[in-house]
């Protein structure tokens, strides 16, 4: 089971990284706000990443 939930995870964390990266490319924002949406997938990642790492380490 620890295994199907990591995987869920890292694949929302995915999902959200190339929906941000789509998101970037596509719109014609200025640049101030296209580094404060990667600074904000990134934090993002992240926390998700740590999540992951504490939910298999209480699972272990």
């Amino acid at each position: 089971m620890n295994k199907m939930v990591s995987n869920a995870l890292t694949g929302v964390a995915v999902t959200m990284a190339v929906g941000t990266a789509a998101y970037m490319m596509t719109q014609k924002s200025p640049a101030k706000k296209r580094r404060q949406m990667k600074k904000t997938a990134d934090r993002a990642i992240h926390a998700v990443g740590e999540i992951v790492d504490g939910i298999s380490s209480v699972m272990h």
